[in-house]
């Protein structure tokens, strides 16, 4: 049977808005959210909460279903909820207000302030570690973190298991999205600071933000109003996998509400963070150090999405999936929680709500492509998040067809021509390193806003 829950308390304000949002379609934001909760929540989703903010106005504030299923107990409006990788953006704002305070060089290698890591004899500055271009493994893709994940041990112990790993790639060649990198800003916070990674950002980020009801997620307080985690399975919802905070740290171990969270990206993004040149330097991506243009920033993601201009992040831990997304151009926030692990994700009903304001205007024009289309066809590898990635590209009837092998999953792509030897599906870009007259493809890659894979033509 499906149920569906909701909160009695909704908030809709009709404004003359900039730009290109239309005010009937706000006006229809509830029925929307209505809908996409009526389709998903008491089948996929326990619970779930939507918020839409324009400046300091809310425009739409929901919840349905449950926090507690064993209980029946209703999403509160401000439940709160593990908000997984959104951390990383609160982390990236404590480096930045430290290096405003020039009490850390971003440019800086990390074994100035991390002595007893070792980085096998390579220089990694701080800003790599923030954009995920450090080329360090992430561990929760390493097969010994499903034991440490769910135990209290100290942190010193993923340290050592860490730098024993060895790189995935040089510092600065490519992206390859990792928890380490964070955990090891983490300690860089402490160490600068004088203060444990939860006193600085409950005091320098949380206070400032007029975020009251969020924290560092805890195993063994209780908290008021926190929502249980499930995980869809085939069988139905289950409890989620127990996680041990010690270890998303400042990768992912924030808890937070919607409207901590509406609170959050008003302030962040109107300066009452960082300064304007801190603020560029969050949200502007760095090419890798071929000058390869890339789309992630430090600890949020800037680039043209379908439904225009974003900056934005996603989350996942077990039990709870997240995602924070602002328009700068219309000054438009929307942010999604749910208390379970389930397709399609908090990013889906996003872009439903991005399409509903403001239509699909970033969405790239398809070209003609001429010549042969052999030049692109070959088998590419090369190391994705964690995994190998090989993309098989073929042609037929004057198409090009991908076989995506990742992780022992396959999945079929027909890309879009979208010129410069460039396609796209979506978000991702294909990009094939073709010189003039050159009878095939020896580098593919595999850009989306996360990452940048460097894939290299097997028969090269």
């Amino acid at each position: 049977m499906k149920i569906l829950f909701c909160s009695t308390f909704t908030v809709l304000v009709t404004l003359l808005m900039p730009f290109q949002f239309v005010l009937a379609q706000a006006s229809d934001l509830e029925a929307l959210a209505d809908s996409i909760a009526a389709e998903q929540v008491g089948t996929t989703l326990a619970g779930l909460s939507i918020g839409v903010s324009h400046g300091d106005e809310v425009l739409l504030k929901k919840s349905y279903g449950y926090a507690n299923l064993q209980w029946q107990v209703p999403m509160p409006m401000d439940a709160v909820h593990e908000i997984g990788s959104v951390t990383k953006q609160f982390t990236s704002a404590a480096i930045l207000q430290l290096y405003g305070q020039e009490k850390l060089d971003l440019d800086t290698d990390i074994s100035e302030y991390l002595p007893d890591f070792e980085t096998q004899g390579r220089q990694i500055s701080v800003r790599r570690l923030m954009d995920h271009t450090s080329g360090i493994k992430g561990f929760t893709e390493m097969p010994e973190y499903g034991e440490i994940g769910q135990r209290t041990l100290p942190r010193e112990d993923l340290l050592r298991l860490i730098e024993k790993q060895p790189f995935e790639f040089e510092p600065g060649e490519a992206l390859i999205y990792n928890n380490s990198a964070y955990f090891l800003m983490g300690l860089i916070i402490e160490s600068v600071s004088g203060q444990s990674f939860e006193e600085y950002v409950d005091q320098n980020l949380f206070s400032p933000a007029g975020m009251e009801n969020s924290s560092y997620c805890s195993n063994s307080e209780l908290v008021e109003q926190k929502a249980q985690g499930y995980q869809y399975s085939d069988e139905g919802l289950k409890l989620a996998r127990y996680h041990d905070h010690t270890w998303p740290y400042a990768a992912g171990s924030l808890c937070s509400t919607i409207s901590d969270l509406l609170a959050w990206n008003r302030a962040l993004h109107h300066g009452e963070i960082l300064s304007p040149a801190l603020y560029e330097l969050l949200i502007t991506p760095v090419p890798l150090t071929d000058g390869t243009p890339i789309r992630y920033a430090m600890g949020v993601t800037h680039y043209q999405h379908a439904t225009g201009r974003v900056i934005e992040h996603g989350g996942g831990i077990d039990g709870f999936l997240s995602n924070s997304r602002y328009y700068p151009d219309e000054d438009v926030t929307v942010v999604v929680l749910q208390n379970t692990e389930a397709p399609p994700g908090p990013a889906a009903i996003t872009d439903q709500i991005g399409e509903h304001l403001f239509g699909t205007p970033g969405i790239p024009a398809a070209q003609t492509l001429t010549g042969d289309l052999s030049r692109y066809e070959g088998i590419y590898s090369g190391p994705a998040r964690g995994a190998t990635l090989t993309v098989t590209v073929t042609r037929e009837n004057d198409e090009l067809n991908l076989l995506i092998f990742n992780n022992a999953t396959f999945q079929a792509q027909t890309p879009t021509f979208i010129g410069a030897n460039t396609f796209s599906v979506g978000n991702v870009r294909y990009i094939f390193e073709l010189e003039e007259g050159a009878s095939y493809s020896p580098v593919l890659r595999m850009d989306s806003p996360s990452s940048h894979y460097i894939l290299r033509n097997l028969n090269d």
